[in-house]
């Protein structure tokens, strides 16, 4: 997953963006408070990690029943 498309997959759960630095972002879940950061040189193996850390489901587990 491009940071692109991670990114917005994250406003469609309602994250918003807090603020930006130099090498990362800082994005939040309004619903839980949780706070992330995404590199900016961010890399295609870590949407999961990035979504656990917001508190949101997998990417690809929308519709899924576990």
């Amino acid at each position: 997953m491009k940071r692109s498309s991670l990114l917005q997959r994250l406003r469609k759960c309602g994250c918003y963006l807090k603020r930006e630095g130099r090498s990362h972002s800082l994005w939040t879940n309004p619903a839980t408070g949780a706070v992330e950061a995404i590199p900016k040189a961010y890399r295609d193996s870590r949407p999961g990690k990035i979504c656990r850390g917001l508190l949101l489901p997998k990417p690809g587990a929308e519709g899924r029943r576990d």
